[in-house]
């Protein structure tokens, strides 16, 4: 465990040795696109906080790394990518067209449940088949599960965030929402809709850290891996996902 420990401690001090004066490693300044999305993401103005962005200033903290955010709708961040206008994004899901933009460096976040909110008892969802017909209030640009995903025959209709669709789904305008199963409780606590949960879901796919492949930060995949093994093994990232998943909104 020594050894391993020291490995790992040498692989995230050399991005800081470069920066003490050897032109091996430069300073680098990471720019985050993110999405406002609670508890994961929370963009407050100038600041940011949440459970992704908190783990990933544990690590670039360990990098030496300054971190700045560039707030915008979802999909609106994946196009951010493409044009080389941010470095990084924090829970992305993996799919095969995102990867042709995106190294997906870390499975740095834990796998939640899609879950389908509703209202309407006759909303309720009991298997995939009870989906058609609905309206399913969905995040513009978001990845859920292949099936869903692809399934053009289902009723979808996008918004930018999640307290936009649990509003739409209780002025009637769609009749059920997914949503990953903490970002779905907070917004409807916080929002105070007694929506239901259907008794069908969808297990959770651990989400990354994804660094374009058109950023100078790609070169440093390694020690964003490194730096995260050292954060799990200090037991900081098992700390940081048990206070979000007990985290009443505010």
């Amino acid at each position: 465990m020594r050894v391993l420990i020291a490995a790992l401690m040498m692989a995230v001090a050399l991005p800081a040795i470069g920066q003490q004066g050897t032109e091996t490693v430069e300073p680098l300044t990471v720019t985050v696109g993110a999405n406002h999305a609670p508890p994961y993401r929370i963009i407050d103005g100038g600041e940011a906080t949440g459970l992704y962005v908190e783990i990933f200033e544990e690590i670039a903290d360990r990098l030496g790394w300054q971190v700045k955010y560039r707030e915008a709708p979802f999909r609106r961040v994946l196009r951010m990518v493409q044009e080389g206008k941010v470095d990084v994004m924090l829970g992305p899901l993996e799919t095969a067209e995102r990867a042709e933009l995106m190294e997906f460096v870390a499975p740095a976040f834990p796998p939640e449940r899609r879950l389908f909110f509703y209202l309407d008892k006759q909303h309720k969802i009991e298997r995939y088949s009870d989906l058609y017909g609905r309206a399913i209030g969905v995040l513009e640009g978001a990845s859920y599960f292949q099936r869903f995903d692809n399934d053009d025959k289902l009723l979808k209709e996008p918004a930018p965030r999640y307290e936009n669709l649990m509003l739409m789904m209780q002025k009637g305008r769609v009749d059920v929402v997914i949503a990953p199963e903490l970002v779905g409780r907070y917004v409807i606590e916080k929002l105070d809709i007694d929506a239901e949960i259907s008794p069908f879901f969808v297990p959770g796919e651990r989400s990354y850290i994804a660094v374009a492949k058109n950023s100078p930060v790609v070169e440093y995949a390694d020690y964003i891996r490194a730096a995260l093994k050292l954060i799990e093994m200090e037991g900081i990232h098992e700390d940081l996902v048990l206070k979000y998943l007990g985290r009443a909104p505010e």
